[in-house]
């Protein structure tokens, strides 16, 4: 089956987790992405993506194929900027001075091929004052605004779960990268794309961030309650807790037909929207008193059941026992030569039509050999490659 992307090539350049997300994106649409790294003497550690073999490593880099080349050595860097001229895009996140360094910044890029779309993340930006300063999602939470409404009020800062800003980013470059392929088939010309981990960041804050810009407004701690939207938070059963998400006059007389609650509700504290948003404690106490009574499960069935969007919290173990994400088959099973059968978290976005690639994570160098021979160089050029320590 011919895959939406498999017509790409994009040269892979990154580490870690921002920039390999972007790269996953395209790889799992089909595109033809070469995974290259240094060789072993030349990067000696494991670096920050974790171990080759672990969870984190395989989700990232599956679907690539993989060779080393030596971009601080002569023959390597001009292997490289020969197999750029065949290219369709590549991707890197190295700090931002570092590929003009190296010498295959957009420019260099350009120069070999005009119709390359180079892809850059970074910490904090192409330029500005803190353009040099090495990044980290941690870092970007915390100066993007996430950390400080994340949390129980009063608690202080706290760290999302997952890494959202090395998400995010990996996202919006990838998105970019699309956006310049398609005006590409107009112009017949290549860009260059980037962003960071603070843009990213502030973007992910969305109507956090508009209630400053906008209104002046700087959001709080909010715990499990949503910041503006009443109710919604997180509510204890007989014998757990569930989420419960409304708004709206019409949501909350569903609430209250559902739990039985239509003689608090007249009081003047719950009787309009703006009355609940005024009084979020007495109208999650309201709540709180009759979902005592029974399960969670009986409540979630009840409340979605009246069209008021209800949930468990789950760990990942039940999350992965859940009936609807073992439905939508969330988890995509790998067949890897040392690790046997694995299983990572598929591509959220069902294409009707498009199988998946399930090419599990390369090796170091595990196809040098194969690419170089695809991009046109010789047995003999390779040799000579691998002689100048340039493989």
């Amino acid at each position: 089956m011919s895959l939406p992307l498999s017509h790409i090539r994009v040269l892979d350049l990154t580490r870690v987790r921002s920039g390999p997300t972007c790269v996953r994106q395209l790889a799992d649409w089909g595109a033809n992405v070469i995974k290259i790294e240094a060789p072993d003497e030349v990067d000696t550690g494991k670096g920050m993506g974790g171990e080759r073999h672990g969870p984190d490593f395989q989700h990232v880099h599956r679907n690539k194929r993989g060779i080393t080349l030596n971009l601080k050595q002569a023959a390597g860097r001009a292997a490289f900027l020969r197999m750029v001229r065949q290219a369709d895009v590549v991707v890197e996140n190295y700090r931002p001075d570092v590929k003009d360094r190296l010498g295959i910044g957009y420019a260099a890029l350009a120069a070999e091929n005009p119709r390359i779309i180079l892809g850059s993340i970074s910490g904090f930006g192409q330029d500005g004052p803190y353009a040099r300063r090495p990044g980290f999602d941690q870092i970007a939470q915390g100066m993007g605004g996430l950390m400080s409404v994340t949390g129980l009020p009063g608690q202080g800062p706290v760290r999302a779960g997952i890494p959202v800003a090395d998400l995010s980013t990996g996202l919006y470059c990838a998105i970019g990268i699309l956006a310049a392929l398609v005006e590409r088939d107009r112009t017949g010309r290549g860009r260059w794309v980037h962003t960071s981990l603070l843009e990213s960041m502030v973007a992910m804050m969305d109507f956090q961030a508009t209630r400053w810009t906008m209104a002046g407004e700087v959001p709080q701690q909010a715990g499990n309650d949503h910041p503006t939207t009443v109710p919604t938070g997180l509510f204890h059963t007989a014998d757990g807790v569930i989420n419960l998400a409304a708004g709206g006059d019409e949501m909350w007389r569903r609430i209250v037909e559902t739990l039985g609650l239509e003689e608090e509700a007249r009081a003047p504290e719950l009787a309009t929207e703006a009355a609940r948003s005024a009084n979020r404690a007495k109208v999650n106490a309201a709540l709180q008193a009759r979902l005592l009574g029974d399960t969670a499960a009986n409540w979630i069935e009840r409340l979605n059941q009246a069209g008021v969007p209800t949930g468990p919290v789950n760990d990942m173990s039940e999350v992965f026992a859940d009936p609807q994400v073992r439905h939508l088959a969330l988890g995509l099973p790998i067949s890897h030569p040392r690790l046997g059968d694995i299983t990572v978290v598929r591509n959220p976005v069902q294409m009707p039509g498009v199988e998946p690639p399930r090419r599990p994570t390369p090796e170091r160098g595990e196809h040098t050999d194969e690419v170089l021979a695809e991009f046109g160089f010789s047995p003999g050029e390779i040799v000579a490659l691998r002689q100048e320590k340039a493989l």
